[in-house]
């Protein structure tokens, strides 16, 4: 704590106040900001605890240098070690060299060499060069970097000119074999084929749905066959309609939902979207099972699409087979209680023309004046129901923003009717109360 309070001078509350002030009016803009050790303005708005320096520093003046990088790079160096590389061989064996091979740059137990029968100190023959030893200051990437050092030419040296190699030398054979066979047809047929570098061309061009693409695995590189759908002659889908608002084209998945062309003939139409494969066939079906399989396991069945498909499957077909049953049963229920108007007899002709024995008489204006009286609709709710001996209905009768009985007028809905000597006493009752 003494190291601590000697760094920085005591402050009395003014000395604060004050300090604090001009701390603010810097921030606003009204008083100039305050300069370091080298004539640099240090920025007000930079909290306390990043300005102040810590107390080992014995700052006197304020400054930001123990922010900055107070330590000098070293010469860091992106180069790598030369390797294989020997810079002098000796004729004969030197004191202190390699007792197996006469290098200088090691020790017997260091030595990478073979073991002799007979050291080249002792034979003094076939002294090995010394080797190149380099020391090299990295820093915190380099010394983490695996790849420091590496070569890329060497990949292309040592593996992709091997499998050019190795493609190349396939083809040959490949355009062998077919020149061969050409001979042969040649000698069977009478008219006979010429053969040349076109008809190798062309029966490969035959071909067309076959497509060689080497596909890269874990091991290294294998060639396989890769089945192309597509006719290099058909036009490609986004290039069917060049509107930018037409269907959108996603470049990754090679894929156009919607149709880029819905007001052409369907007849002429030889791309219609991937909706429209996505809607037909077993993919529907598809998708029902999916579904079925997702509600089922939301109520709790132990089910599963992608772990158990085949249980799935046949989840789903019970389910399927259980559904018409009942649908069946439902059918039935209905027919034996209602009867079947179809399958019973001919419905008379009287009914089907409308004719009956009823007159009907109509003015001029197509009203009718006798012989169908216009029916009034009933309403659900129950009508004309008295109760309390009343005789009007609750809501006949309307005072002071209240609904009431007209025969009795009161104006609560329960009450009991008391006919017109309620009405008198109730006036009496109001002229007492005035």
């Amino acid at each position: 704590m003494a190291i601590a309070s000697a760094s920085v001078a005591f402050k009395s509350r003014d000395d604060r106040r004050k300090q604090i002030e001009l701390e603010d009016a810097r921030k606003a803009g009204l008083a100039p900001a305050e300069v370091d050790e080298d004539g640099k303005e240090i920025n007000p708005h930079i909290p306390q605890f990043m300005s102040s320096a810590p107390w080992y520093l014995n700052a006197d003046r304020p400054s930001l240098k123990h922010q900055r990088k107070w330590k000098s790079d070293p010469n860091y160096t992106k180069s790598w070690y030369d390797r294989g590389a020997k810079i002098y061989e000796a004729d004969k064996y030197r004191k202190g060299a390699c007792e197996n091979c006469g290098a200088m740059t090691h020790d017997t137990k260091s030595c990478m060499e073979r073991p002799r029968k007979v050291g080249a100190k002792r034979t003094n023959k076939h002294i090995a060069p010394d080797e190149k030893i380099e020391t090299f200051e990295l820093d915190y990437d380099g010394k983490r970097d695996r790849w420091n050092g590496y070569d890329a030419s060497s990949y292309a040296y040592h593996v992709i000119e091997r499998y050019e190699a190795r493609d190349e030398a396939r083809r040959k054979y490949q355009k062998g074999q077919q020149l061969k066979k050409l001979e042969d047809d040649e000698e069977e047929e009478e008219d006979g084929l010429r053969v040349d570098e076109a008809k190798v061309d062309e029966s490969k061009q035959m071909n067309f749905a076959k497509v060689e693409k080497r596909v890269r695995t874990t091991g290294g590189g294998s060639t396989g066959t890769v089945r192309n759908l597509r006719i290099r002659e058909d036009t490609a889908k986004y290039l069917l309609d060049l509107d930018v608002k037409s269907a959108h084209y996603d470049p990754k998945t090679r894929s156009m939902r919607e149709d880029p062309m819905p007001d052409a003939d369907p007849s002429d139409k030889f791309y219609g979207g991937d909706n429209r494969h996505r809607n037909s066939g077993e993919a529907l079906e598809f998708e029902k099972l999916n579904t079925h399989a997702w509600e089922a396991f939301e109520k709790g069945q132990d089910i599963h699409m992608q772990a158990a498909p085949s249980q799935a499957e046949l989840i789903y077909k019970n389910y399927k087979g259980i559904k018409e049953k009942l649908k069946s049963q439902t059918k039935d229920t209905i027919l034996e209680k209602y009867g079947n108007a179809a399958a019973e007899e001919e419905i008379p002709m009287e009914l089907l023309l409308g004719q009956s024995e009823s007159q009907v008489e109509y003015d001029r204006a197509g009203r009718i004046i006798k012989g169908q009286e216009k029916a009034l609709p009933r309403s659900k709710y129950e009508e004309d129901v008295y109760l309390n001996n009343h005789t009007c209905v609750w809501g006949s009768w309307w005072k002071d923003h209240q609904w009431g009985y007209k025969c009795c007028k009161q104006m609560i809905q329960n009450s009991y009717c008391t006919g017109a000597a309620g009405i008198e006493a109730a006036e009496a009752a109001n002229i007492y109360l005035i």
